[in-house]
């Protein structure tokens, strides 16, 4: 172990500890995307801001799919 993290209590470690694994998953929500999916997503956002159209709930667009099946 680091010298240095010897120094710190436990309670300085654990907290530290509790910040990297929080940092650690804010990286896993953030997708990795493809250059062409970046410019879809950018072409969804901007349609999004444009109209205010936020869509179908999930739910009710499972069910239509549901009711074709």
């Amino acid at each position: 172990m680091n010298a240095s993290l010897r120094n710190l209590s436990v309670d300085e470690r654990i907290r530290l500890v509790e910040e990297l694994w929080a940092s650690i998953a804010e990286d896993q929500n953030a997708p990795s995307l493809a250059p062409g999916q970046r410019v879809e997503r950018t072409c969804r956002l901007d349609a999004y801001a444009s109209d205010g159209n936020p869509g179908r709930p999930a739910e009710e667009v499972v069910a239509d799919i549901r009711k074709r099946l």
